[in-house]
C-alpha cells in the first residue's frame, strides 16, 4: 500500500504539469467565427438610405440635407429681345374694338396687298391680322406667319385650323432672323412688333432680303403722344427713330400714313 502512495505522489505533479499545458494551448488557439445573421432581403429595384455610425457621445449633431432647389422660371426672352408680350396676354390684343380702330382693310389697302400676294406677318403672335392677309390673299396667295414665340406659333396654327384657311405657313423664326424665303415676298408687316426688338438692324436687314426688288414694307406703331391701347409712353417709339434704322437696313422711305387714330404707318420699298 505505501508503494501505490508513493507512487501516486509521483505522478501527481506530471499530470498537473500535463493538464496545465493542454489548457495553456488551447487558450492560443484560434476560436472559430461565429457565423453573421444575414440582412434583411429587400426586393429588386428598391432602395434605403445608407446607415450611418451612430453619432458619439458629445459630438455637434450633423446637419440636416439642404432641399434641392429648382430655379424660378424666367420671364419669354431671346437674345435681342428685351421684351416679349407673353402669350398667356393674348386676350388683351384682341379685344372687341380692335377691327374698329387697327383698321386693318386700310392697312392692307395701303401696301398693295391683293388677291395672289405672297406676303409676311412679322411678329404675328395669336394671328389677329394673320387670318385677315390670309382672307385678303386668297387661295392664290400664301401668308408667312413668324414668331420668335413656339407658344404663339401654336396658337396660330390653332386658329388657322378653326378658320379652315390653307394658304398660311407658320415660320418660328429668330430676334434677329424671321427665317423667311429669300427674295420671296411681295409685302412685309410688322404690327406692333419692332419695339420689342432690340437688334433692330439685323432683323430689318433679313427682312429686306425676303422682299422682292419692288417688295413692301409696313411698320405699325403706337404714337408718342399717348391714348388708346398699347404700351406706356416709355416704351414707343418715335417714327423718326423706326424711319432711321429702316433706312441703316437700306429701305427706302415712302410715306407715313395718318389713317390710324392712336398709331402710324409707315411704309418703305427695297
Amino acid at each position: 500500500m505505501a508503494r501505490y502512495t508513493t507512487l501516486a505522489s509521483a505522478i501527481a505533479p506530471v499530470t498537473g504539469i500535463l493538464l496545465a499545458t493542454c489548457i495553456a494551448v488551447q487558450a492560443q488557439a484560434p476560436r472559430p467565427r461565429e457565423p453573421q445573421p444575414a440582412g434583411p432581403v429587400r426586393p429588386q429595384g428598391l432602395t434605403s438610405a445608407p446607415r450611418t455610425a451612430p453619432p458619439q457621445p458629445g459630438a455637434p449633431p450633423e446637419p440636416l440635407p439642404r432641399p434641392v432647389r429648382q430655379a424660378p422660371a424666367q420671364p419669354s426672352q431671346q437674345r435681342g429681345h428685351g421684351r416679349l408680350f407673353q402669350p398667356q396676354d393674348l386676350g388683351k390684343l384682341e379685344g372687341p374694338d380692335r377691327e374698329a380702330w387697327q383698321r386693318p382693310e386700310l392697312i392692307m389697302d395701303a401696301l398693295g396687298i391683293g388677291d395672289g400676294s405672297v406676303v409676311a406677318d412679322l411678329g404675328a403672335g395669336g394671328g389677329w391680322f394673320t387670318v385677315r392677309l390670309a382672307k385678303r390673299v386668297g387661295p392664290n396667295g400664301v401668308v408667312y406667319a413668324e414668331d420668335i414665340q413656339p407658344q404663339m406659333i401654336e396658337a396660330i396654327q390653332r386658329r388657322v385650323q378653326r378658320e379652315g384657311l390653307r394658304n398660311v405657313s407658320t415660320v418660328l423664326g429668330a430676334a434677329d432672323h424671321p427665317s423667311l424665303p429669300q427674295a420671296r415676298l411681295d409685302a412685309a408687316l410688322m404690327v406692333e412688333t419692332i419695339y420689342e426688338v432690340e437688334d433692330r438692324h439685323s432683323l430689318l436687314t433679313n427682312v429686306r432680303a425676303a422682299l422682292k426688288p419692288a417688295g413692301r414694307l409696313g411698320i405699325v406703331e403706337y404714337r408718342t403722344d399717348g391714348g388708346g391701347p398699347g404700351p406706356p409712353p416709355e416704351q414707343r417709339l418715335p417714327a423718326a427713330q423706326v424711319i432711321r434704322a429702316a433706312e441703316t437696313a437700306g429701305f427706302r422711305f415712302v410715306r407715313q400714313e395718318q389713317f390710324l387714330p392712336y398709331q402710324y404707318l409707315l411704309i418703305f420699298t427695297r
